[in-house]
């Protein structure tokens, strides 16, 4: 199951409060101005900095 576009409009990266997509995986919440990639796991998005990776 992939996240709904309505919740992927309304969640903003927790660092810099700036706006998020869904990564070619589908797998992570990319935030191009911090490059941080946020994980999904079990289809529900883990918006934490401490959880989030360095976007490559």
């Amino acid at each position: 199951m992939a996240i709904d576009k309505e919740l992927l409009d309304i969640l903003a990266c927790p660092k810099c409060k700036g706006k998020i997509r869904l990564n070619e995986k589908k797998d992570g919440l990319v935030c191009e101005k911090c490059r941080l990639v946020y994980p999904i796991k079990d289809d529900i998005p883990v918006m934490l900095a401490e959880e989030a990776r360095p976007l490559k």
